[in-house]
């Protein structure tokens, strides 16, 4: 079992810039394969961006690919994700998921991970 608890988000204008943290607590941090999810109002929660175990593979949604970047320190059981190029329809509940590195489902899947933090608010406003 695992905890994850996220934090960094705000409020930031179009083309600003935040860091979302996810701090996690349990069984060791680095048999998990990490990402970051989001969820708009009314909409349904999508995958944003993952890394394996080691931080050495990424993955990112085609809609952050170049302005997002995430990353692990397995030192501090953390996961990260740097906002760059902030737009309005960044805007939304973001998560941290985890789900174990032996585990081969769609990295992209939201059902595919099997613990998940409370979320952290971003709002970008234009």
């Amino acid at each position: 079992q695992v905890q994850l608890v996220e934090s960094g988000g705000g409020s930031v204008q179009a083309g600003g810039s935040l860091r979302l943290s996810c701090a996690a607590s349990g069984r060791t941090f680095s048999s998990y394969t990490m990402g970051w999810f989001r969820q708009a109002p009314g909409k349904e929660r999508e995958f944003v961006a993952a890394l394996n175990w080691s931080g050495v593979s990424t993955y990112y949604a085609d809609s952050v690919k170049g302005r997002f970047t995430i990353s692990r320190d397995n030192a501090k059981n953390t996961v990260y994700l740097q906002m760059n190029s902030l737009k309005p329809e960044d805007a939304a509940v973001y998560y941290c998921a985890a789900r174990s590195r032996y585990y081969s489902g769609s990295i992209g899947n939201a059902e595919e991970y099997h613990y998940w933090g409370q979320g952290t608010q971003v709002t970008v406003s234009s």
